[in-house]
């Protein structure tokens, strides 16, 4: 038995795992946000291990056997936040989170003090990346800065409670802006660029390298055999790739969670800096990806929901329902609601709903939203489809759709159609990174990559519809003028 644990923003999924890979059981517990000012987004990381706690026992209660025979944990988490640790490991504040903008400048002043930066790391300086937080750090919270011996990932934190290790994972470094990411190491001139030294740093391992045991006390809370491995485990959107078995070039999936991605494994390191395309080592050895990335997703359907006082599924029933005329009547949104990354890198962004009347419903607003992020995610893929011609990955093979926001049919169409592109949504599309952590954690224990990381069978599929099609790329027009029109006003 495998245990996948996945530290999403809003919340942890713990999966348990068989030899078979059949998924025994699953548990959720809730994390709360905290957004202190504007354009600012925090955790503290005790809520992470407490979340972690409080899903263990339901698992546990869910399949005793199974449980009790646990050999291997895999990690899986949100990247690019900063936890930052004193001499005695003590949290000196509050975690920022990947979606915090406040450390716009410190982006540009890493890129001046390190010309270098975007060849070495494959990426942009960003303000949700971990090196600008740093930076911001020792300019407006010194004393804080003054006090770190250790600076760590989320999952990575929540490794040392459970191990006493502090480690890390190809992927997820390779969102820290830290890492050499052709050579798959720290590099020491841009941590000298951020005030740090390798020392600070936790050691590196490949995703499926196992990276120390159980603690005595953990397992014994828990109820776990001793010498329970723990994997390196991966970055939240490496892991969902092994959760769907994306290993090879070419393989790829388009990720409705929290935020929103395109995904495609490559076999060398292939940046698209100029187009905001990220390019991350993978989480299995050898292997890198490119992804486009954009901060508001599923969250932005929540967020319509819970102003709407509406249920998620309600309003994705209602779009389901909706005809072509009356969605050509929906009015236009752009889903910054955090800012964005690809392809714009504007932390400033905001979201906008255009053409609202009086005739407008919740549901032309759902339809609005999924659009939007649908025409955000296509953002992102053209990018990809650009920098395939430079030596990129291609984007023209079927994706995988993965995400809670993955549940919804209607979504699943229109951005089949919108991206032109066969989607299959694999079983237990809403639990990729927990499955990819547990695969992971097999790994590590010695199973075999290609047994291990096979595709998922797909609960159902998605093509492209020409007459939505035809609708949809004329509204992406629309979408793509409003950007710069409404630029200034940012």
């Amino acid at each position: 038995m495998y245990l996948g644990i996945d530290l999403g923003t809003s919340g942890v999924k713990l999966l348990l795992l068989d030899e078979t890979q059949a998924v025994i059981a699953t548990a959720d517990a809730a994390v709360p946000q905290h957004r202190p000012r504007p354009t600012w987004s925090e955790q503290h990381p005790a809520d992470w291990l407490a979340a972690v706690e409080a899903a263990v026992p339901q698992l546990r209660a869910q399949a005793p056997a199974a449980w009790a025979r646990v050999r291997g944990i895999g990690l899986s988490g949100h990247m690019h936040g900063a936890v930052v640790l004193g001499a005695q490991g003590q949290v000196l504040r509050p975690a920022i989170l990947w979606n915090d903008g406040r450390a716009s400048a410190e982006c540009a002043a890493l890129e001046q003090a390190v010309p270098a930066a975007r060849q070495v790391t494959g990426n942009l300086a960003m303000p949700g990346f971990t090196a600008p937080k740093l930076l911001w750090l020792r300019t407006h919270e010194p004393a804080v800065f003054g006090q770190i011996r250790t600076v760590l990932l989320p999952k990575d934190w929540l490794r040392l409670q459970l191990t006493g290790d502090a480690v890390s994972d190809m992927s997820d470094a390779s969102g820290t802006l830290w890492l050499d990411v052709a050579r798959r190491d720290w590099s020491d001139t841009l941590l000298a660029a951020c005030g740090l030294a390798r020392a600070q740093m936790p050691r590196l391992a490949e995703g499926s390298e196992a990276t120390g045991v159980l603690l005595p006390e953990v397992a014994a809370r828990w109820g776990l055999p001793p010498g329970v491995v723990v994997a390196a485990g991966a970055g939240d959107n490496a892991a969902s790739a092994v959760g769907v078995g994306a290993r090879q070039a070419g393989q790829g999936f388009v990720s409705l969670g929290t935020s929103g991605v395109v995904f495609r494994v490559a076999d060398r390191f292939a940046p698209a800096t100029e187009r905001a395309v990220h390019a991350f080592a993978h989480a299995l050895p050898g292997r890198w990806h490119q992804m486009s990335v954009m901060l508001s997703a599923a969250s932005a359907f929540g967020w319509l929901a819970r102003i709407t006082g509406r249920a998620e599924a309600q309003l994705s029933s209602a779009v389901q329902g909706m005809d072509l005329k009356r969605h050509a009547q929906a009015p236009v949104f752009l889903p910054y609601l955090s800012g964005e990354r690809t392809p714009h890198n504007n932390a400033a962004a905001t979201g906008v709903f255009l053409g609202l009347r009086a005739e407008h419903d919740a549901a032309d607003m759902a339809c609005a939203v999924m659009e939007g992020v649908g025409f955000g995610l296509m953002d992102g893929l053209q990018a990809m489809q650009a920098a395939a011609g430079e030596g990129g990955a291609s984007a023209t093979a079927p994706l995988a759709l993965v995400g809670g926001g993955a549940r919804s049919d209607a979504w699943a169409q229109l951005l089949a159609s919108g991206l032109g592109c066969p989607l299959e949504r694999p079983e237990g599309a809403h639990a990729a990174a927990a499955l990819g952590a547990a695969r992971l954690a097999a790994m590590a224990c010695g199973g075999d990559e290609a047994l291990w990381c096979q595709s998922l069978p797909a609960e159902a599929r998605f093509a492209p519809q020409p007459a939505q099609q035809a609708l949809l790329q004329e509204r992406h027009a629309r979408f793509q003028a409003l950007y710069p029109a409404l630029l200034p006003h940012f």
